[in-house]
């Protein structure tokens, strides 16, 4: 496939790595231009380009940087993309500042949905990068961990479990776009390495009434990185 990546950090670049290795064409690029991210592309085999150009993969396109940058990414573009689209995000209000719109009750995705014009799948927002690096194992491992996704598109749906199935874990189709909130940072399902029943367990488990507690939880633990 052709494959956009927009944001090469921790989880962006995990991937563009991992999606290389599968034989994929791939697109990286950041805020920064395509110059600083020569050395990386050379050493992986990915193509550095501008975000535009990300942003006009005609199968996949990843978008894997803060909320914060969302609004500048270009929506005359990815609104019109036949590519799946592909939201790894999450939402620190203290990298970020207050989005009021997620403030008051929309789910990350959502939010970055309606940013960008276009229907997103929400996927591996929450894994460690060094657990989507080094924890991938072969289909029917017993240990496999398991990803869950949240979409409102079968067809999009699908393409993205088959590639968590492809780099090694066991996809898990968790349910609409509304629902995206059962992953997100604080949530008893974000950063657990676990099988597919106990993921569909924590999710279970997540509550809606405690989604503000949930952010300010995780916001607080990651202020020192941010810092």
């Amino acid at each position: 496939m052709e494959i956009g990546i927009i944001g090469v950090g921790n989880i962006g670049g995990t991937l563009a790595r991992k999606l290389v290795g599968l034989g994929h064409d791939v697109r990286i690029a950041n805020s920064r231009g395509p110059e600083t991210l020569s050395e990386m592309a050379k050493e992986i085999g990915a193509a550095a380009v501008t975000v535009e150009e990300a942003a006009r993969a005609k199968d996949l396109v990843i978008i894997s940087i803060p909320e914060k940058a969302v609004p500048d990414l270009p929506r005359d573009i990815l609104s019109n993309s036949p590519a799946v689209i592909v939201d790894t995000g999450n939402y620190y209000p203290t990298r970020d500042g207050r989005i009021p719109e997620i403030e008051a009750g929309m789910n990350e995705s959502a939010w970055v949905s309606k940013m960008i014009g276009k229907r997103v799948v929400k996927a591996f927002n929450h894994i460690f990068a060094a657990s989507l690096a080094e924890r991938g194992l072969p289909p029917g491992s017993p240990v496999r961990i398991s990803l869950s996704i949240f979409g409102d598109d079968e067809a999009d749906k699908q393409l993205v479990l088959s590639l968590i199935n492809d780099i090694g874990f066991d996809g898990v189709d968790a349910g609409s776009l509304a629902d995206s909130w059962r992953q997100q940072p604080g949530t008893p399902a974000y950063t657990i390495d676990v099988g597919v029943e106990a993921r569909k367990a924590a999710l279970a488990e997540a509550d809606a009434g405690k989604i503000a507690e949930y952010r300010a939880q995780a916001d607080e633990a990651a202020r020192a990185w941010f810092a």
